[in-house]
């Protein structure tokens, strides 16, 4: 019976790579030379490192063209709020999601189920398997799926004949 599954995964290299360039160009751009601004990468959080909320900004700006230019999609970055970090420095934290979540996985299969395409969808953990009797079938429900659901990046792959 063929299949396929639905993830949502950032390439960590990719992603080190966008972080590397923009703390090189940080380095290097005149209306940063002498500021403490900096990206820091940990796994999956990033934390960005400024002298005030405009140059953070402006971070935020080169690491998301950097992301861009690297294919690291940004929808897959999640800011959280900013923090004081003594006088006026300010830093500011970024989840890299990694994975379906519980929720969109769920929306997921339900968006599979009443649509009238022959195809069961189910959670596998942080991916959802979707399979049909026929590949037309599956490719009906890849279009149904990235018309449906924007808001995180999604790789449609382990397609199993």
């Amino acid at each position: 019976m063929p299949s396929f599954d639905i993830t949502s995964e950032v390439n960590k290299m990719e992603l080190k790579n966008a972080v590397e360039q923009a703390n090189k160009e940080i380095a290097n751009r005149f209306d940063f030379k002498g500021s403490d601004a900096r990206i820091e990468l940990a796994e999956l959080a990033l934390t960005l490192h400024a002298d005030d909320e405009f140059k953070l900004g402006q971070v935020m700006d080169l690491l998301t063209a950097r992301c861009a230019k690297r294919g690291v999609d940004v929808r897959a970055l999640v800011p959280k709020p900013l923090e004081k970090a003594g006088g006026t420095k300010v830093k500011q934290s970024i989840e890299v999601r990694n994975g379906i979540e519980q929720e969109t996985a769920k929306r997921i299969v339900k968006l599979v189920k009443d649509s009238k395409i022959k195809a069961q969808a189910s959670i596998q953990g942080a991916a959802v398997r979707v399979s049909g009797a026929k590949k037309d079938d599956l490719q009906a429900a890849i279009r149904l799926v990235k018309d449906a659901v924007t808001d995180i990046p999604l790789q449609f792959g382990n397609f199993r004949d």
